[in-house]
């Protein structure tokens, strides 16, 4: 995530964040530091996994006071261990107590998405089935989540309901069919636009690839029915399959032949990577 993409689209979330986080004032800090101190604290790594926000929680103390200074001794994507120090947060020390909590929360919820997100890829490592995440992010937080599912290694789908047209059981329900949704998507989208629809059975499967469906999700049908219907969509239609995908059991989709596997658990399921800020102390 570079200065221009935190500057445009992340630096408002971030002050939200810390907006929900000091109302008013730390008071907390203020009653043990009521002026100025410079201190150091360090960032400390207490599991092993991927390392994704780093300019995220560097931002976090750069919008309280530009003064702070961050430094990593790693970088996203890397592989970190229990006990490494990852890097050297240095400023006002009432800085570094008010920022601690928002900048780690988005620190260790980015890498727990990152490290379930590269677990899974490994997984798929030899196939050529590239790894999806979804719309099933946290509201607030959908711009960090899919970055770091990108960090470890998955790809992204749409991001929002703008970025392209996806045909669930819904909307099908609501043009009257199958061939009647992939119809009117036809006629209202550009050409520029590829058309995604959901399907549940061979039924819905055959009439998606007579109306011309540029992408085909296979949605929670047996392996045995997926392998199937990838077969009848080669050389027709790509191919996605969705429903509960999670680490457990992803490994059973490896060989069927599908294009993509799109998995909500990388956003809604994975659990944070522990870190910490520890040895606070002034710089004199």
């Amino acid at each position: 995530m570079n200065n221009v993409t935190m500057k445009i689209n992340a630096d408002d979330l971030i002050l939200a964040a810390l907006k929900e986080d000091i109302t008013s004032e730390d008071i907390s800090t203020n009653a043990v530091m009521p002026q100025y101190q410079l201190g150091e604290v360090d960032l400390i790594c207490k599991e092993d996994g991927v390392i994704a926000g780093l300019d995220v929680f560097k931002r976090v103390f750069e919008l309280l006071d530009a003064d702070t200074k961050v430094t990593f001794t790693c970088r996203d994507g890397d592989v970190v261990k229990n006990g490494q120090k990852l890097g050297v947060v240095r400023g006002d020390i009432r800085v570094l107590l008010s920022g601690e909590r928002t900048a780690l929360n988005y620190l260790q919820r980015m890498s727990g998405i990152a490290t379930y997100t590269r677990t899974i890829v490994d997984l798929l490592s030899g196939s050529n089935t590239k790894l999806l995440d979804t719309r099933k992010t946290t509201p607030g937080m959908r711009l960090f989540e899919k970055y770091a599912v990108k960090v470890g290694g998955g790809c992204n789908h749409r991001y929002n309901l703008s970025d392209g047209i996806l045909l669930k059981d819904n909307h099908i329900g609501a043009a009257g069919g199958v061939k009647e949704a992939v119809k009117l998507a036809k006629e209202y989208a550009p050409f520029v636009r590829k058309i995604e629809i959901e399907v549940e059975n061979f039924t819905m499967l055959k009439d998606a690839l007579e109306a011309g469906a540029d992408i085909i999700m296979l949605d929670n049908m047996s392996v045995e029915d997926m392998r199937e219907a990838v077969a009848l969509c080669r050389g027709k239609a790509e191919t996605e399959c969705s429903g509960n995908v999670t680490k457990e059991n992803v490994a059973k989709l490896i060989d069927i032949g599908v294009d993509y596997i799109s998995s909500g658990a990388l956003t809604h399921s994975s659990p944070i990577l522990d870190l910490s800020l520890k040895n606070l102390h002034a710089v004199r």
